[in-house]
């Protein structure tokens, strides 16, 4: 069982596009996309959440009691 030739891929191929159709998986291709394109997002305003929104430093003196 050696690797997969360049005919296996088409075939696999040509057999998902005639059990699917293609416009059900252009539908599922954007809707992929917009999950990643989603998730990016949702990286980003994370990392902007983490970072701290004011960095002035609090100088005091401590008395002891």
């Amino acid at each position: 069982m050696g690797s997969f030739s360049i005919w296996h891929w088409l075939i696999v191929l040509l057999v998902v596009v005639l059990i699917f159709g293609t416009k059900k998986l252009r539908n599922m291709g954007s809707d992929l996309g917009g999950a990643v394109k989603g998730f990016k997002e949702g990286m980003k305003v994370d990392e902007e959440a983490d970072k701290p929104q004011d960095s002035r430093t609090i100088e005091g003196e401590v008395k002891e009691k």
